[in-house]
C-alpha cells in the first residue's frame, strides 16, 4: 500500500442509526490504519443541494489528496451511476448526481470513473438501499490505501458528470440578486452573493418587506433583530443575532434576495 490518505465522510444518515458506524466498520475491515473524519450526517433527507453546500465549504480545509465519500443517495438502487472522481484538492467518491457538483466547479475534475468493478466493493451483490456501506465506504477506503483510480471502473467523460442546477447571483443597477442555497441549524440564510461583492461598501439586504443593513458580526445587531454580514463561508448571509432568520423570514433554499450598494 502506499501511504495512506486522509478520509471524509459526509451523509443525510444521522446519528440515532447504526449507518455512519457500519460504514466505518467496512473502512476499518479494509484498511485499519485509516483516519476517518465526520464532516457531517446531519445533512436534511435526499437533501442534496445542501450536501453540495456543505462539502464544497469543507474540502478546502484538507490536505492534498484527502478522499472524500459523500452518500446522500434519493437514487440508490436505481441506474444512477457511482463515480469516483480526481481533482487537484483530492478525491471524491459517491452518486452522480450532483453533490459533487460545488466542488467541481471551484476545482474542475481531472479524471472519473464510473464504479463497475466490484472487486473493490464490499460485495459483488451489495444492496439495493445502502451503497454507502457495500460501494462507496469500501472503494474510498481502497482508494485511500492507494489503489489506482482507474483500477476501480470504467473510465466516463469528467463533462457527463450531473450538475446541480443553481440559480446565479446577478448583478442589478442597484446591486445584486442572488439566492439562498443553504440553511444552517441557527437558521442563517446563507446566499450564493460572494462576500468580496460588499467589502468595503455600504449596503443592505432587502427581503419580504425589510431592509437588513449589512455590518460585520452578528452582535452589531441588537438581539432578536436582523442582521446581514458575510459569513465564514465566505458569502453573505441573514441572520438574527441571538435568533433564527429562517423563522423570521420564511424564507428557504433556492428563494431570492436582493442587495442594495449605497454611495
Amino acid at each position: 500500500m502506499l501511504n495512506n490518505r486522509l478520509l471524509t465522510l459526509l451523509s443525510d444518515f444521522g446519528l440515532s442509526d447504526i449507518y455512519v458506524g457500519v460504514m466505518k466498520g467496512v473502512i476499518a475491515q479494509i484498511n485499519p490504519t485509516l483516519t476517518a473524519i465526520d464532516l457531517t450526517h446531519e445533512i436534511g433527507p435526499q437533501n442534496i443541494a445542501a450536501a453540495r453546500f456543505c462539502l464544497m465549504s469543507a474540502y478546502p480545509y484538507f490536505p492534498d489528496g484527502t478522499v472524500h465519500i459523500a452518500v446522500v443517495d434519493p437514487g440508490v438502487g436505481s441506474k444512477r451511476r457511482g463515480v469516483a472522481i480526481k481533482f487537484d484538492g483530492g478525491f471524491l467518491v459517491g452518486p452522480d448526481n450532483g453533490l459533487f457538483s460545488g466542488v467541481l466547479r471551484e476545482s474542475p475534475p481531472v479524471a472519473a470513473v464510473e464504479l463497475t468493478n466490484s472487486e473493490y466493493w464490499r460485495t459483488p451483490t451489495p444492496s439495493t438501499t445502502f451503497h454507502g456501506r457495500d460501494i462507496f465506504a469500501a472503494v474510498g477506503a481502497h482508494l485511500a490505501s492507494g489503489v489506482p483510480l482507474e483500477q476501480l471502473g470504467r473510465a466516463i467523460d469528467p463533462e457527463t458528470l450531473v450538475q446541480l442546477p443553481i440559480l446565479e447571483c446577478k448583478q442589478t443597477d442597484a446591486g445584486f440578486i442572488g439566492y439562498i442555497q443553504y440553511v444552517d441549524r441557527f437558521g442563517n440564510l446563507i446566499t450564493n452573493i460572494p462576500g468580496n461583492l460588499v467589502e468595503g461598501k455600504t449596503w443592505s439586504v432587502e427581503a419580504d418587506g425589510f431592509t437588513i443593513l449589512g455590518n460585520k458580526t452578528y452582535s452589531d445587531s441588537p438581539a432578536g433583530s436582523f442582521v446581514a454580514l458575510v459569513g465564514s463561508h465566505g458569502w453573505v448571509e441573514i441572520a438574527v443575532n441571538n435568533g433564527n432568520a429562517k423563522l423570521g423570514l420564511h424564507k428557504d433554499l433556492g428563494d431570492s434576495v436582493q442587495i442594495l450598494l449605497h454611495s
